[in-house]
């Protein structure tokens, strides 16, 4: 019986461990983009254009997509360093795994900031917007308007004027 509760408490961890699951997950998208673009060029090796244009689109659609700031792909010079490290032949073009090496290395520090911004908007503003609505009761006035206001749309009212802040602040910078 306990080799059994063992088994389901192993899958259980790996399955739900999240570095595993965005490796995963990270390997997915690399090998989907590699393919569209091999596609697209018939080879089977990408070369630094190939590269360099499936990044500008990537981070495109981050910026899209994504709270937080507007992030900006690596220069060329940055993206010419990196191709040269991951290119374990030294042929000067990315095969299937080099190029989801190279891709993971690139996306390591994009995703902790990306995973930082959506803790603070969607778990922190809501706990401080309930908070403050709390610490509003004694406001003549503004403490009876705001305590008519539902708690989940006062909270998703904060949390959204926090992800229009941290926009703004990143399009000032």
């Amino acid at each position: 019986m306990g080799q059994v509760l063992g088994t389901a408490q192993d899958k259980f961890r790996e399955k739900f461990n999240g570095k595993e699951w965005r490796e995963e997950q990270i390997r997915k998208i690399s090998d989907k983009v590699f393919d569209r673009l091999r596609e697209e060029s018939g080879r089977d090796r990408l070369t630094f254009e190939d590269v360099y244009i499936a990044i500008l689109t990537v981070f495109n659609d981050m910026n899209k997509r994504l709270p937080g700031p507007h992030y900006d792909p690596p220069s060329k010079a940055t993206v010419m360093a990196l191709m040269k490290e991951h290119d374990v032949n030294l042929d000067g073009l990315l095969n299937r795994e080099e190029f989801a090496a190279f891709i993971r290395k690139l996306t390591a520090d994009t995703l902790t900031t990306v995973g930082q911004n959506l803790i603070v908007a969607l778990l922190i503003a809501p706990a401080v917007a309930l908070i403050t609505k709390r610490a509003t009761e004694g406001v003549p006035g503004v403490g009876t308007v705001v305590q008519r206001i539902p708690n989940s749309i006062y909270a998703s009212a904060v949390a959204l004027a926090v992800v229009f802040l941290q926009n703004s602040a990143a399009e000032a910078s």
